[in-house]
């Protein structure tokens, strides 16, 4: 079992920046294949990021590709989804999940290969 809970959502005005963390709980000593997905009101739950805590080999939703960096601090258990640029279409609310080994980071929509997720954090982009 693996337990998550997110941070570090809020308002911004578009071209600003935020950094969500997630920090894992329970079950971590292994490598996992964790990820950022968001979801908006009335919309699929949509990848973002995701990444191979055993080698850091990341993948990117073509939306963010450029402006968003996902990474890991092994040490403090915790999670990042750095975003730059944002823009109004990236409001959402932003979910972390993890999914343990044998696995393949996947920003495939609707996350159905991660099996725990976190509370969710909201992010806001005003233009």
């Amino acid at each position: 079992q693996v337990q998550l809970v997110e941070s570090g959502g809020g308002s911004v005005q578009a071209g600003g920046s935020l950094r969500l963390s997630c920090v894992a709980s329970g079950n971590t000593e292994s490598s996992y294949c964790m990820g950022w997905f968001r979801q908006a009101p009335g919309k699929e739950r949509e990848g973002v990021a995701g990444i191979y805590t055993g080698y850091s080999a990341t993948v990117y939703a073509d939306s963010v590709k450029g402006r968003f960096r996902i990474s890991r601090d092994s040490a403090k258990n915790t999670l990042y989804l750095q975003m730059n640029s944002l823009k109004p279409d990236d409001t959402a609310m932003y979910y972390c999940a993890a999914d343990p080994p044998p696995c393949t980071p996947s920003v495939a929509p609707g996350g159905a290969s991660y099996n725990y997720w976190g509370q969710g954090t909201q992010v806001t982009v005003s233009s």
